[in-house]
């Protein structure tokens, strides 16, 4: 396996990736999959390489895998922004779409709770990506919406890292309204005819497991979908859940 850091630039922020290749004699161009990450809810630790870790075992499947930052998490720069975190997907795809190790019709999304919601907001509209997988993706973000005081949520976010300008965000109702844009169920059905594979966990605890059945009824065929049996939200760290999406992810790179 080979791995190597990546630097993006997107909107003049450096937006901070590592691709991981599988070893010398595996055959190129490889299937792909590019990894989306959730919003933070709390600063990360350092020890946690849970991401790297999940890209590391996709690889070894015989999949090149990109993982990246969006803006305002880990190296990357900037702030948190919903609508800019699509500029950022929409970046990597073009990223790996030219490289000579990726097979460009088999590029799939893995997105995970708010990645997951921008993977179906940009699959909908960029027709590069041949598959989805979305993990505790939630139908709309009524946790930020229905929210009493939208400036605590801002102010979460700054006392996290997430947000990191004071002059962020420059309008507060702009923020929130990338938020009711990037609306999953308002897009999931422009995903047909690529597959869509839908895991949600029983015992979701940040997204009610009820958003699954949303997204699953108002997608278009081919869609499946897994409700895994005593899971909480972050399924990434779910042993169960990550077998089910890399055996999905196996059985579309062979068609």
């Amino acid at each position: 396996m080979l791995s190597k850091i990546i630097t993006l630039e997107v909107d003049g922020l450096t937006i901070s990736g590592w691709l991981y290749l599988p070893g010398k004699g595996d055959r190129t161009p490889y299937p792909t999959v590019c990894v989306c990450h959730g919003i933070p809810a709390k600063s990360p630790g350092p020890s946690d390489r849970g991401y790297p870790l999940l890209a590391e075992r996709i690889c070894r499947q015989g999949f090149a895998v990109f993982i990246f930052n969006f803006r305002g998490t880990g190296a990357s720069g900037g702030n948190l922004d919903i609508l800019g975190w699509t500029r950022d997907l929409k970046a990597a795809i073009d990223y790996l779409c030219a490289l000579p190790e990726v097979d460009r019709s088999r590029l799939s999304l893995l997105g995970f709770s708010g990645g997951a919601a921008v993977s179906v907001y940009v699959a909908s509209q960029d027709k590069r990506v041949s598959s989805i997988v979305t993990c505790a993706c939630p139908a709309e973000f009524t946790f930020f919406l229905d929210a009493d005081e939208p400036q605590s949520i801002i102010d979460h976010f700054r006392s996290i890292g997430t947000i990191r300008d004071e002059s962020f965000p420059q309008s507060v109702e702009e923020w929130f309204s990338g938020f009711r844009l990037v609306s999953p169920i308002r897009y999931v059905a422009g995903i047909a005819p690529r597959p869509l594979l839908l895991v949600h966990g029983s015992k979701d605890e940040v997204v009610e497991v009820s958003y699954a059945y949303k997204l699953y009824d108002s997608a278009g065929e081919p869609k499946q979908i897994i409700i895994v049996d005593g899971a909480e939200h972050r399924l990434r760290q779910n042993d169960r859940a990550m077998a089910i999406v890399i055996d999905w992810l196996k059985s579309r790179a062979k068609n």
